[in-house]
């Protein structure tokens, strides 16, 4: 990798279309495909979605919850999934939302953003609500390793928005300050920085201007959550090209077991949310 996480991403949406698609292998969608909720089911519902869509998607996002509740054996199965995405150039978000005080955040960054992991991404998510400085050895190790880091600032479910509309002692609401702190990382760079949002599609447009954040967002909420790419579309309006990527789930997910159905499931996504988009 020559390039930062976010000129790479840009590009890769510009080639493949702006979809994300979460692999999310919970109980109830492994079972809704007629199969017991055990790691045989786990490999394959993520592998059947994962060879549905590769042709169709620039990037992954797999929950690591569902892989973590298997233990050891559900990590196995999340890294021949990040191999495998690796193999066919389908660029990786996993969605960790890790977070600690930083002593901690050095071993969840090597876990996630060393070249030498076997759960290495291309970006992993994170919460700031132990401190954005909190966060450096996060966003150091994704720097120095050509890789990203998604900041939670405004998520896509109801409950967040008490603590993340709050306000700060500067009368700055909670969300507007994260994404501040995210676009004064990026400011070193020439072009596009490594450093990434997520902003939730059910969302209200923060009054902090996105355009000026000099990075990608990731946008969950679309599909099952409710949000359509009009609403993307919206809160995002006047963005740089390339650095918005919606996340749907659940709206493709469901549409299995058939890998034709997968298939046409994510297209559909892919060309709506490129109709807005571009």
């Amino acid at each position: 990798m020559n390039e930062n996480f976010g000129v790479r991403l840009q590009e890769h949406v510009r080639e493949r279309g702006p979809l994300c698609v979460g692999i999310d292998p919970s109980r109830e969608l492994i079972e809704s495909w007629g199969r017991n909720d055990d790691v045989e089911s786990l490999e394959y519902f993520s592998l059947a979605v994962l060879e549905a869509i590769l042709d169709t998607v620039a990037v992954i996002k797999p929950q690591v919850a569902f892989f973590e509740r298997f233990g050891s054996e559900g990590l196995r199965v999340l890294e021949r999934v990040m191999s495998d995405a690796r193999d066919a150039h389908v660029m990786i978000i996993a969605d960790a939302k890790r977070g600690d005080v930083a002593s901690t955040n050095v071993g969840y960054a090597q876990a996630w953003l060393d070249d030498a992991s076997l759960l290495r991404s291309d970006a992993v998510t994170v919460s700031p609500y132990l401190g954005i400085d909190s966060l450096a050895p996060l966003l150091d190790q994704a720097q120095s390793s050509q890789r990203g880091v998604f900041v939670l600032a405004a998520t896509s479910n109801a409950e967040g928005r008490m603590i993340q509309g709050a306000h700060t002692r500067d009368n700055e609401s909670v969300e507007d300050f994260v994404l501040g702190a995210v676009r004064a990382r990026n400011a070193n760079f020439e072009a596009l920085g490594p450093f990434g949002a997520v902003l939730g599609a059910t969302r209200d447009r923060p009054s902090f201007d996105l355009t000026t954040m000099r990075g990608p967002f990731l946008v969950p909420g679309v599909g099952f959550q409710g949000a359509s790419p009009e609403n993307v579309a919206r809160i995002f309006d006047r963005c740089t090209p390339g650095t918005v990527l919606p996340s749907v789930s659940r709206a493709i997910l469901q549409a299995g077991p058939e890998r034709s159905a997968l298939r046409d499931a994510a297209r559909r996504w892919r060309d709506d949310l490129s109709q807005v988009l571009t």
